[in-house]
Formats: structure tokens, C-alpha cells, sequence
């Protein structure tokens, strides 16, 4: 009893991971806006915390490049670095869409069934404008297939990925939700055909709509898919 109580204390998040995970969270909302400073000072009175788990929390999300520290000028969000972002992109196109294909046929009935209330939970929080639980429902429906794929570390580093990619240029995008809803149950629906390549053809088709929009948003460009190996 003694050694379960042990391991459910050591699984608690600590103080630092609180405030990184909660600074991750405006961040990349845009409730904390590029370029925004970050007082020490403010920050610790914020989360009632002394400044050593803000500092470390601080150092946590600079190797996420989502902060940076400059001398004599303190720590501020981190701007934009969309060479970074392209390659974040591609990395989770690959990757992402071989979890799905290898998820797509190890998925059971009541799985499928779970999946489809998780996307009707996502489907109508994005109706009432709900944007945060619709940011997390979608988080929740992506990792629900990515989970399942059979490599536990394939997973944490796909959440790398989804940690560092700049959602908030996303915000209030111009894309239609239905363009949305449509590839999610074109990705459901393949999965639930046991169609491994449907699946993952349907979800890098989503994932490259939503960075297209993200490019032609951030650039001014025309929209082009740096996937495409004739693109530079």
C-alpha cells in the first residue's frame, strides 16, 4: 500500500511542470502573445510560486524555442520561426500518418465507437465557438489513433512536435470547420474500413490543408506545400 501511495505521489506534476504546461498552454492559445515578456517576479506571484520553478520552467520552454532569454533584456515569447515551423510540419506529416496507417488496423469495434464520441464532443464544442476545449478535443482525437499505433515512444515524440508547432497562427483562421469535421470523419471512416492507406492518406491531407493556410496566412504567398520535394 505504502509503495502505491509512493509511485501516485511521484506521478503528481511538480510546481515547475504546472507552470510549463500552463505557460505552453497561452502561448500557444495566443493568450500570451509573440514577443510578450515574461517577468520572473510577476510570474512567481502569478502561479504562487518562489522564482526557482518559474526560472526552471523558464529554461523548460527555451528548448522548446517557444521563450527566449537575452541579456539585460529578460525572458519574452518567442516569435515566429517558420523555416523551424516547415520542418515541423514535414517531420509530422511522416510521422503522424505512419501512426495512423499502423493504428488503423489495430483498432477494436469499441475503440471506433470511443473515437466517434470523442469527434462529436470535438464537432459540436467547435459549433458553440468553444475554441480551448475545441484545441483539446482535437489534441484528444489525433493521440486516440496515435496512442494505438503500438510504439509508445513514437507517441511522446509526435507530442513533441504538437508541443512546438505555433497553433496560434491558426487562430481565427478563415478555413471553414466543416473542411475540418469532413477529414476528421474521412479519417475515422477509414480506420474503421481497416484501411491502413486510406488513413493515412486522409490524415496527411489534413494536416497539410491546415499548414497551407497556415503559410499563405503568416507569408502573404500563394499557398505552397513544402512536402512537395519541387517546392523550395
Amino acid at each position: 500500500m505504502q509503495g502505491n501511495l509512493m509511485g501516485m505521489t511521484e506521478a503528481l506534476p511538480t510546481k515547475r511542470d504546472q507552470i510549463v504546461d500552463e505557460l505552453r498552454r497561452l502561448i500557444l492559445s495566443g493568450n500570451l502573445p509573440r514577443g510578450a515578456k515574461l517577468p520572473q517576479d510577476e510570474l512567481a506571484r502569478q502561479f504562487s510560486s518562489s522564482i526557482t520553478p518559474v526560472r526552471e520552467a523558464l529554461r523548460a520552454l527555451e528548448a522548446e524555442n517557444l521563450v527566449v532569454s537575452e541579456p539585460r533584456r529578460g525572458v519574452r515569447v518567442a516569435g515566429i520561426n517558420f523555416e523551424r515551423a516547415k520542418a515541423t510540419y514535414i517531420i509530422r506529416r511522416l510521422t503522424e500518418s505512419y501512426a495512423m496507417r499502423r493504428a488503423a488496423i489495430r483498432l477494436s469495434p469499441l475503440e471506433l465507437r470511443q473515437a466517434e464520441l470523442l469527434l462529436d464532443e470535438l464537432n459540436a464544442a467547435t459549433a458553440r465557438h468553444d475554441s480551448d476545449s475545441a484545441r483539446q478535443l482535437n489534441k484528444r482525437f489525433h493521440f486516440f489513433f496515435y496512442e494505438r499505433c503500438g510504439i509508445p515512444s513514437l507517441v511522446e515524440e509526435i507530442d513533441v512536435l504538437w508541443r512546438v508547432f505555433p497553433w496560434d497562427l491558426l487562430l481565427d483562421s478563415p478555413e471553414p470547420a466543416e473542411d475540418s469535421e469532413t477529414e476528421h470523419r474521412a479519417m475515422l471512416e477509414a480506420v474503421r474500413a481497416g484501411d491502413a492507406e486510406a488513413a493515412g492518406l486522409a490524415l496527411e491531407h489534413h494536416v497539410s490543408r491546415s499548414f497551407i493556410a497556415l503559410n499563405a496566412r503568416y507569408t502573404g504567398k500563394p499557398p505552397a506545400d513544402p512536402f512537395d520535394i519541387a517546392n523550395d
